[in-house]
């Protein structure tokens, strides 16, 4: 009988592992996977910039790239008027066309004036 029970619960043991490796699986392509991919992206996001893109800062500030450095970026936010960041605070905008232009269309801005008035 003892003999019994004790094999009973070594059969669970090897289900109780797989159900744990299988839990790590799931993490894993549902979690972690995901978010290094989107890292890389990020990655390859920052190395294709080049002098003269427009980008958007993560604070919500819109420029030009003028120069860059090792770490920081110099971007022009306004005629004559540049602040150096560093590249990892420059992520993809949502808002980029296909040109990669990431300023409000002029169109909009003339229509929004339109109707303040």
């Amino acid at each position: 009988m003892l003999n019994s029970i004790l094999l009973q619960s070594q059969g669970s043991g090897w289900a109780n592992i797989i159900m744990i490796v299988v839990l790590i699986a799931i993490f894993y392509f549902f979690m972690i996977r995901p978010q290094q991919k989107k890292q890389n992206d990020i990655k390859k996001f920052r190395e294709g910039l080049k002098t003269g893109d427009q980008i958007v800062t993560a604070g919500g500030i819109y420029g030009k790239i003028r120069s860059i450095n090792a770490n920081t970026f110099t971007v022009e936010i306004a005629k004559e008027v540049r602040i150096t960041i560093d590249k990892g605070s420059v992520y993809p905008s949502a808002n980029q066309d296909d040109k990669g232009s990431v300023y409000p269309s002029a169109n909009q801005d003339d229509k929004d004036a339109e109707s303040n008035k």
